[in-house]
């Protein structure tokens, strides 16, 4: 097993969980399971119906850098068209002028950094650096509409305990913001490095459901399955707080490559 670091950060991120009506696009607080694998694998060039049982395997944990906030956008289509010139049905037909507008609504998070540990195989891991430090095809974060602000790969580790990066690596957030960070994780906080969780934050005990288990990304046949997600939330160093932009990637450089001397 090996450890691979990541930097997930832009102006707009969305990360859907599945379970949403045709009209609406969700987007979790921070970078579902489904979401991940499926960013790795646009990195190694597969296609939606590409087999991923080697990136199941793969397990992440989430630091929270910056929750950003919600943005709501709210869409329209096909209004004030004739009918030749409707939205097209799932049937292949033309809607009627009174039903032509199409409505929907998707989700953001805006100005959100993350922190993600992805662990598994080391082959498996090796393959999908070098996916990442150079991608197939373009990466975004969750919706092809929210590309990266800052390249994705920190560093590929061999360490037998990487998660104890998440706790060292500096924040994206500044000091004003507090040093109060939540992980996410679909597996449980274990190790004595752990910082002691806070209320509602408990690490080894599951938080919640989701259903961002990718079965099959096929567009005709995509499919998930429930999953359990660990959550804390910890106290880290106020040191590890940054001003955003040079200052931050001063010290992810000096931290990643030490000075020799």
């Amino acid at each position: 097993m090996s450890g691979l670091l990541l930097h997930l950060s832009g102006p707009l991120q969305s990360w859907g969980t599945g379970d949403v009506p045709a009209n609406l696009r969700d987007s979790s607080r921070f970078p579902t399971r489904s979401g991940l694998i499926g960013l790795l694998a646009c990195a190694l060039g597969r296609t939606r119906d590409a087999k991923t049982d080697d990136l199941r395997e793969l397990r992440f944990t989430i630091r929270v850098d910056r929750p950003g906030t919600f943005l709501r956008d709210f869409q329209t289509v096909g209004g004030g068209m004739p009918r030749e010139l409707t939205v097209i049905t799932a049937e292949g037909k033309r809607r009627s002028a009174e039903t032509a507008t199409v409505v929907s609504d998707r989700y953001y998070r805006q100005d959100a950094a993350f922190t993600v540990l992805v662990e598994g195989p080391s082959d498996t891991l090796t393959a999908c650096a070098d996916a990442v430090r150079s991608p197939r095809w373009p990466l975004y974060l969750g919706r092809r509409s929210c590309p990266p602000d800052a390249p994705l790969f920190l560093v590929l580790t061999d360490d037998p305990e990487p998660a104890r990066h998440l706790l060292r690596l500096p924040l994206a957030r500044r000091a004003a913001e507090g040093h109060r960070v939540e992980f996410i994780s679909d597996l449980p906080f274990l190790g004595s490095f752990w910082p002691e969780g806070r209320a509602g934050g408990r690490g080894d005990v599951p938080f919640a459901e989701s259903r961002t288990e990718p079965i099959s990304f096929a567009a005709e046949r995509r499919s998930y399955e429930i999953r359990r997600v660990y959550r804390l939330i910890a106290e880290l160093d106020g040191d590890l707080c940054t001003d955003l932009g040079r200052d931050f990637l001063d010290r992810l450089i000096s931290y990643l490559a030490p000075d020799p001397s």
